[in-house]
């Protein structure tokens, strides 16, 4: 229980005005007092839900009018002072839900509240409110508000141009005492509840179980299951989500926790008092009257660091606040006590020398071999043994930057022994799959197939290089494991999965304008930091759409640079002989010079930015993206620049595409044909920055193109050729797998 006043920053500690990245404040049910100060609140705060309700707060209301990020809002049962509604009432357009119930308030309620585009629900209940209620025009109302809760006011008239066919509650208010017809349904309160949700036993009539057991609802048989608690925040919630809902989420998460279909049941969902969803889930064992240790490990596990919310059959509308589980009983299971006969007796004598004799041979022969098992050892694990020295050589400890060194042991066990459901993706490095370390951090482990192992020399020289590499807009490197046999590296997680994923609409995660262009500036600004900030420099040699990624906050990531050709070690004449790119962002020059340079970054890049403007592949039925819109631009036109048919659908209609003539003039030059003619990373960066911060587009030519020279190389790119229709769109290569190699040469289909 807190008590005191909420504190701020002074010259000898800090307070929570110092908290900008914080997104929620919970201190409700509290003994907070005092008024709320002044300084609490900034513009630089990203706070998205604040609740002080039931404290002891006094004095005014604060002024939010700067937290314009705000969703959420409960300031409920305190003690402010008497005040009209606050200005921010009308301005807070962010809101979704407003609670203040028992504060206090006077006067009108603004009716532009009503009109917030995100608003669900208005509880302003025991307060002062008088005179007319006006919501405005009809038409203008929030769609998505379903609730409007004004019990216990003095709202003597109700002003509508329309009925408002949502629920609207005025129970106790002077308004009700004399009511027209038109009213009778906002004067009553809502006392039937949606009947809580449970599973069907009507099959398992017969089916008597002991106390200590529960039946089974899809196999009619007696079990222990393992019981819990699930609270989510209901505060957003008008009612109860429909048993279609619950039964689709009971076998999506029984699905993934390998059980039977039907072995999780969701029973009596309904509301407490705080407005809380409570949700008492049972899960039952498979094939056993009961779980082990293993198995209630890995199930709580799941639920407590939320895994189930990545779930597409989850309510997205529900905010996760509890999952508490009920003591799992292990040494009640396995029946009563049965009776042990003299010759089972005997057997088990026997039986236990049997294994004493064993044990002794077993110790005897390890201690022969143990000088052989320590050269195993050491050899399995190189990594161990290696002493940290400032040369050069393959016998130094790796000169780490923040990586760590993971066993087998760890890594098996957090992939669930390698399982084929938690792999998330592969290429010729090998196979990615997610996995959740003991602290609790997910993961993304890329193992080396086998018989295709670096030497140690090159592996030490790639770890050493991730942890060097740094950058928000780069996937970082959490760890490596070398040992018995095994290479594997670890990845931070990526929730929201590639670009192509997006842009293809098998992740879910929809890209406006506006977020395209963001992506586009992010990568770039990693692919920037490769060329010119790493030391030495590194040519990332595959970017492609499944190569950049998107973490939980919609941020892009440039992956797969792990295995990229370090600038130092082509100006020394290593040129690799295979193609180290994909099929479709290739430069041209690559097949004159079978060499990729920085220019060949920016090329692939070009073609990324193109699938941004029309979410197709680089070349899909047979038709290359870049011959394509070379030859349908018409720069005449002045607003889709004849595009029109390849642009994205999605975003073609957006009333004002910012900066789209810039965007589609850079990524042009990007795919110049000579090196010489195409801009740095940096430039384009700069470029892509320059969009982002004008409000509209410029008709006038771009700085990047006048600091250009204006000659043309001559290269032909293969695809240009409409001879060559090359039908790789099936391809869909997962975006931490490695850069794959094929063939060369490129023949017609």
């Amino acid at each position: 229980m807190l008590t005191g006043s909420l504190p701020i920053s002074t010259s000898i500690a800090p307070g929570l005005d110092l908290l900008l990245e914080a997104r929620h404040f919970h201190f409700n049910k509290n003994m907070l007092s005092g008024p709320i100060p002044a300084k609490l609140f900034s513009s630089n705060m990203k706070l998205r839900h604040m609740n002080l309700a039931l404290n002891k707060l006094t004095g005014t209301l604060p002024d939010l009018t700067q937290m314009t990020k705000l969703n959420y809002l409960d300031l409920s049962n305190n003690s402010f002072e008497p005040s009209a509604a606050p200005t921010w009432f009308s301005t807070l357009s962010t809101l979704t839900a407003l609670v203040m119930e028992n504060g206090s308030l006077q006067g009108s309620i603004p009716h532009e509240l009503f009109s917030f585009p995100q608003l669900q629900q208005v509880k302003l209940r025991n307060n002062q409110f008088s005179e007319t209620l006006d919501m405005g025009v009809p038409e203008k109302i929030s769609p998505q508000l379903k609730l409007v809760d004004l019990q216990n006011n003095n709202i003597s008239f109700v002003k509508f141009g329309s009925k408002y066919h949502k629920s609207l509650i005025l129970v106790g208010n002077p308004v009700c005492n004399d009511s027209i017809n038109s009213l009778d349904t906002y004067c009553m309160k809502n006392q039937q509840q949606p009947k809580p949700y449970s599973p069907s036993l009507a099959d398992c009539e017969s089916t008597s179980c002991p106390l200590d057991q529960n039946c089974n609802p899809q196999t009619c048989e007696c079990a222990y299951p393992y019981k819990a608690t699930l609270s989510v925040g209901g505060s957003l919630l008008s009612e109860l989500p429909n048993a279609t809902v619950f039964k689709f989420l009971e076998n999506s998460l029984s699905m993934n926790q390998s059980l039977l279909p039907g072995s999780i049941y969701i029973q009596g969902a309904r509301f407490n008092g705080d407005d809380y969803l409570e949700v008492q889930l049972a899960f039952f064992p498979s094939t056993r009257k009961y779980f082990n240790r293993s198995e209630i490990q890995r199930i709580g596990f799941f639920m407590i660091t939320q895994e189930y919310r990545r779930l597409p059959s989850f309510p997205q509308q529900l905010e996760t606040y509890f999952f508490i589980a009920d003591t799992y009983a292990f040494s009640a299971k396995g029946g009563g006590r049965t009776s042990i006969g003299t010759h089972v007796i005997i057997g088990i004598a026997f039986t236990c020398a049997i294994l004493v004799l064993g044990l002794l041979g077993v110790g005897i022969y390890a201690v022969r071999q143990k000088k052989r098992a320590e050269k195993a050892i050491e050899f399995s694990t190189p990594f161990a043994s290696w002493k940290s020295s400032g040369n050069d050589s393959s016998g130094a400890a790796p000169q780490l930057k923040g990586a760590r060194r993971l066993s087998y042991v760890e890594l098996r066990k957090c992939t669930n022994n390698f399982a084929e459901r938690n792999e998330i993706g592969s290429g010729s490095y090998g196979k990615v799959y997610r996995g959740l370390l003991t602290d609790g951090l997910v993961v993304a482990i890329k193992r080396a197939q086998q018989g295709s192992t670096q030497r140690l020399l090159e592996f030490k020289t790639e770890i050493e290089l991730l942890s060097r590499v740094h950058h928000k807009n780069l996937v970082g490197l959490v760890g490596f494991c070398f040992e018995r046999g095994e290479q594997m590296l670890i990845y931070e997680f990526m929730p929201n999965g590639t670009i192509r994923d997006s842009l293809s609409g098998k992740s879910g995660v929809y890209l406006d304008w506006n977020k395209r262009l963001s992506i586009a500036l992010g990568s770039a600004t990693g692919l920037a930091y490769l060329h010119e900030h790493a030391n030495p420099p590194i040519i990332h040699r595959d970017v492609k759409s499944t190569n950049i990624l998107l973490d939980e906050n919609l941020t892009a990531k440039v992956a797969d640079f792990g295995l990229s050709k370090l600038v130092s070690d082509a100006l020394n004449g290593n040129i690799s002989t295979q193609v180290k790119g994909t099929m479709g962002y290739l430069d041209p020059e690559y097949y004159q010079t079978q060499q990729l340079t920085e220019k060949s970054d920016v090329y692939s890049f070009g073609v990324f930015m193109l699938e941004l403007l029309t979410s197709k592949r680089p070349i899909e039925k047979g038709k290359y993206i870049v011959h394509r819109v070379r030859t349908t631009m018409n720069k005449d036109e002045e607003v889709h620049y004849g595009l029109w048919d390849m642009i994205d659908s999605s975003i073609r209609d957006t009333k004002n595409l910012i900066g789209f003539g810039q965007f589609l003039e850079i990524t042009m030059q990007c795919i110049e044909n000579s090196p010489e003619d195409r801009p740095t990373m940096s430039e384009v960066v700069k470029a892509l920055e320059t969009i982002l911060q004008n409000d509209r587009v410029t008709s006038s030519t771009s700085d990047l193109k006048a600091s250009r020279g204006a000659s043309r190389g001559a290269s032909k790119h293969p695809y240009n050729d409409p001879k060559h229709k090359m039908d790789v769109s099936s391809n869909d290569t997962f975006g931490y797998s490695s850069a794959y190699t094929v063939s060369t040469r490129v023949e017609p289909k």
